[in-house]
């Protein structure tokens, strides 16, 4: 064959492959930019991970040998109206901010508003960084139930964010609509838990094609009112409690702790199909969980079932 006939035909091998690859990319790049959508901003119960008097989890963070966590939360993005929300400000809230601005949408807002589940440190505390010692931010709209409303209101530092209008509480209730754009819906719902200085909620995100549930805090499924198995059934995800994996977990009684075990919430699924268990997507892991290993024997098991394990930087299109 002629040297120069093969030199075309290699060249235009390469060319095709290198499209190809190219047209993969955009491909890949469009599927997780939806018009709305959900990103995870973090994965972990309120302490964190690594985890206080945990050294041995510092070290480990910083030799590399395991990843850092950031506190549970979720990005809520609506690309056509240019809007962006959070759920929960955790402690890590600076952080997810920026990757919010980052990495899926710059807007004139740092944010366009933050719903908040109750008063526990992983869930509010974040709102420190809105004050005059930080970003000395203006009216950022924070969605909040009576409780919670009267419990930042009314107790310092949180009441100074509200009296220097830092932030610009919106009251919630529960089972109510909130429109927040055209296409996306938020409606929150009670959950039993350990409500010491508010209520505590879950969400209901419905966007214009999918919806997803958001229970990061619950005492167990059997204390609530309504029942899980059905609620995940009229959903398309379901991002619930998984604080621990089974009894016995951490060395302290686990009642003072209450939440449904992963081993829990397995057993209430065991007899639905497939296509029900991977719409649960467990989230809120407590730096003692083996399954935020992702090569542990046991959720590799539950992941052959269908379960799915939150990852930060997932995308849920709604």
């Amino acid at each position: 064959m002629n040297s120069n006939l093969i030199f075309l035909i290699v060249s235009l091998l390469i060319i095709s492959c290198k499209n190809e690859k190219d047209l993969t990319k955009e491909n890949v790049k469009s599927s997780i930019k939806p018009d709305q959508y959900i990103s995870i901003l973090g994965i972990a119960q309120d302490g964190g991970f690594p985890h206080i008097d945990n050294t041995k989890e510092f070290a480990a963070v910083k030799n590399g040998k395991i990843e850092k966590e950031l506190v549970v939360s979720l990005g809520l993005i609506d690309g056509k109206e240019n809007k962006k929300f959070l759920f929960e400000a955790t402690p890590d809230m600076p952080e997810q901010l920026a990757i919010l601005d980052s990495k899926h949408l710059q807007s004139d807002a740092i944010i366009d508003g933050v719903f908040l589940t109750h008063a526990h440190m992983g869930h509010y505390t974040g709102l420190m960084h809105f004050g005059r010692e930080a970003m000395g931010a203006e009216n950022i709209p924070v969605y909040a139930m009576p409780k919670m409303k009267s419990f930042l209101e009314n107790n310092g530092p949180w009441s100074q964010l509200v009296s220097l209008k830092n932030i610009q509480i919106n009251s919630i209730h529960a089972d109510s609509i909130i429109e927040i754009t055209r296409n996306l819906k938020i409606i929150p719902f009670l959950v039993p838990h350990r409500d010491e200085y508010s209520e505590t909620v879950g969400y209901k995100i419905i966007g214009k094609n999918k919806s997803a549930l958001f229970i990061p805090d619950i005492n167990k499924w059997s204390l609530w009112q309504k029942d899980i198995v059905q609620e995940v059934k009229q959903v398309d995800y379901a991002l619930i409690d998984a604080t621990f994996f089974k009894n016995g977990e951490i060395p302290r009684p686990m009642s003072e702790v209450p939440h449904p075990f992963i081993e829990e919430t397995e057993s209430l699924f065991e007899n639905e199909p497939k296509e029900i268990k991977s719409k649960i997507i467990f989230i809120h892991f407590n730096h003692s969980n083996p399954a935020m290993d992702e090569n542990n024997s046991d959720r590799v098991a539950l992941e052959k079932q269908g379960y799915r394990f939150a990852k930060s930087g997932d995308v849920l299109s709604l």
